[in-house]
C-alpha cells in the first residue's frame, strides 16, 4: 500500500478542479495547471477531494499511484501558493542583476553571462548576491534554478559559486606544505 497514494488531495476554496478521464485541470489565484496521469491509476473527484487509486496490483500501478497523487498535490500547491527556489552567490566580484527578462550574472568569467528567463517563471534579485526563482510549476522552477546554478557550481575549497540557500557545501582542505 502506498502511504502517500492513500491520502486524498483536498481542493481548497478558491480553486476549481476538473477531472476528465486521466486529465486533471486546476485553476486558482496564481494560474492554471494540468496533469495527465497514466492508465495505471484511476483519478476521481468526490466533493472537494481528489482520490487516486491503482488499477491493479502490478508494480508499475503501485509506483504510479503515489507519484500521481503527489503530482495532483503539486497542482493544488502551485495554483494557491506557488513554488520558490532561493540561490546565493558566494565569491569576490560575483553578482547578479535583472534587466528586463534577462538575468545578468558576473561570475568571474571574461564575459558577463546573460540568462534568458523562460515564460512561466519570475526571477528577482533582492540583493546582488541573492536570486529568487518563483513560479507555479515545480518542475520548471527547479529546472531554471538548476540551469542558473550550472553556470558556476560551488567549488569545495572556498565555496565560491552559486548554491541553493539551504545547501551544504562539503569543504576540502587545501594543499599542505
Amino acid at each position: 500500500m502506498s502511504r502517500i497514494g492513500k491520502k486524498p488531495v483536498t481542493v481548497p476554496a478558491g480553486v476549481t478542479a476538473t477531472v476528465s478521464g486521466q486529465q486533471v485541470d486546476m485553476k486558482g489565484p496564481k494560474g492554471a495547471l494540468s496533469f495527465t496521469a497514466t492508465d495505471d491509476v484511476t483519478i476521481t473527484l468526490e466533493g472537494n477531494e481528489i482520490l487516486v487509486k491503482p488499477r491493479g496490483t502490478s508494480k508499475r500501478a503501485r509506483q504510479q499511484w503515489g507519484m500521481s497523487r503527489s503530482m495532483v498535490a503539486n497542482l493544488v500547491e502551485g495554483v494557491t501558493k506557488g513554488f520558490k527556489k532561493e540561490l546565493e552567490i558566494n565569491g569576490v566580484g560575483y553578482r547578479a542583476a535583472m534587466q528586463g527578462n534577462v538575468l545578468k550574472l558576473s561570475l568571474g568569467y571574461s564575459h558577463e553571462v546573460n540568462f534568458e528567463v523562460p515564460q512561466g517563471v519570475t526571477v528577482t534579485t533582492p540583493k546582488q548576491t541573492e536570486i529568487v526563482v518563483e513560479g507555479i510549476d515545480p518542475q520548471l522552477v527547479g529546472q531554471v534554478a538548476a540551469n542558473i546554478r550550472e553556470w558556476r557550481a560551488p567549488e569545495p575549497y572556498k565555496g565560491k559559486g552559486i548554491k541553493y540557500k539551504n545547501e551544504f557545501i562539503f569543504r576540502k582542505e587545501g594543499k599542505k606544505k
